[in-house]
């Protein structure tokens, strides 16, 4: 595996832990202030999760042509 791969891989994870801690705030009970800003942010971390899921694929499709 390629070490961009790897740094890919690593920064998705990374955002996923990142990602839960928001997810846990959502299921708990209901407090608008922090409810509203673990919205924005699961959204926000999600975009880039994303992103970085299309950098892997990217990055795996050229790793497989070589």
């Amino acid at each position: 595996m390629s070490e961009r791969l790897e740094t890919l891989k690593k920064a998705r994870e990374r955002m996923i832990e990142d990602r839960d801690v928001h997810a846990k705030v959502l299921a708990a009970p209901f407090d608008r202030d922090k409810a509203e800003r673990a919205r924005n942010k699961f959204i926000e971390i999600q975009g880039l999760i994303d992103a970085l899921d299309r950098a892997i694929s990217g990055e795996e499709s050229v790793l497989s042509k070589s």
